[in-house]
């Protein structure tokens, strides 16, 4: 009898604790890369981009470092590649020399074919070979305790509303302005949209303005957001307005370097966005001038690399803190 309770009762607090977990959410300084790695409530890993090659291995050590001494991580369980370009994936071959890789995720094969570009994908396709897995608009990233849809994918975007969206964004889109996007690996940005709870969080990679468009116009394919990573850095290749004001982000999050991305016309579009409560940078933008937010919410505030970083810890319940590994300032936000 004992040892029936015994079993029952280590059971039960196997449960509670794997219930009770947080999911977490690293915003690593790559210079602007946007290397973002999730952690489920399971203990499952996920690394959204892996940053720059070079400079002695810099990104790839930096995410080992928070991986294995932060998050507690013995492998990466996903590298997912939103798309193939230098600052997303080249820090790929060196990861892989530092911490085991399982699996792989991307939007399908390299579109650009420049001498740089094709020795990346080819390192890729190396890595990958055997452990790739190709997403399309709609389908899921295989987690466990949460809920992530990819929205693009390739050049594609989600053609029907998810659960949260489809409301009308007529009045947004009636003057909205196009840009000319480029053939290049931009647009094919593998983007998700995660749920845990009542918390969502989205991370289109570096999809461009037209593609942020088609989702948001004419209905809001999304809905509201809780947390928004800021596309492309902060560039204002992307940032549409009718698709960033129809998220209605309560917290935004800008992994940009100081010279890379964080443009002053991005900065002015998520000022306006309505419910926004703060905006957090991995960088300091020497272009934005007075529009960067409170230096308490700037993990790198100097120009210089310096290799601090973000963390969200999101409870069950949908309650979420950003914390500022530089200055351990920290703050909560409530589920909606």
């Amino acid at each position: 009898m004992w040892r029936t309770l015994s079993l029952l009762f280590a059971l039960t607090t196997a449960l509670w604790s794997a219930a009770s977990r947080n999911l977490d959410i690293y915003y690593l300084d790559v210079e602007g890369g946007a290397a973002t790695l999730l952690v489920t409530p399971g203990g499952q890993s996920l690394l959204a981009d892996t940053g720059w090659r070079g400079f002695e291995d810099r990104d790839p050590k930096r995410i080992y470092e928070v991986a294995t001494h932060q998050a507690g991580l013995k492998k990466i369980d996903y590298v997912l590649i939103t798309h193939f370009h230098a600052d997303h994936v080249g820090g790929l071959e060196g990861l892989a020399k530092l911490l085991p890789i399982e699996h792989f995720l991307d939007h399908g094969d390299s579109v650009e074919s420049a001498p740089r570009a094709a020795e990346l994908w080819k390192t890729y396709e190396s890595l990958a070979a055997g452990k790739r897995l190709t997403l399309h608009p709609g389908e899921r990233l295989p987690l466990q305790g949460v809920e992530a849809v990819v929205v693009s994918s390739n050049g594609e975007v989600l053609q029907s509303p998810l659960k949260g969206g489809g409301q009308a964004n007529e009045a947004r889109c009636r003057d909205a302005q196009l840009k000319e996007d480029r053939p290049t690996e931009d647009p094919r940005s593998l983007g998700f949209l995660l749920t845990f709870g009542k918390f969502r969080f989205l991370d289109i990679g570096d999809l461009t303005w037209n593609k942020e468009h088609a989702l948001a116009c004419p209905q809001n394919r999304l809905g509201r957001v809780d947390l928004y990573q800021v596309t492309c850095h902060g560039a204002n290749q992307s940032g549409a307005p009718e698709h960033v004001l129809a998220l209605e982000p309560r917290v935004a999050i800008m992994n940009n370097g100081a010279r890379k991305g964080g443009n002053k016309e991005t900065f002015e579009t998520l000022r306006k966005s309505p419910g926004l409560q703060d905006l957090w940078q991995v960088h300091r933008s020497l272009e934005a001038g007075d529009l960067n937010s409170d230096e308490r919410l700037i993990a790198n505030p100097e120009a210089e690399c310096q290799g601090h970083w973000l963390k969200v810890s999101v409870a069950s319940n949908g309650r979420y803190t950003v914390t500022n590994s530089r200055n351990n300032f920290s703050k909560t936000y409530a589920a909606r």
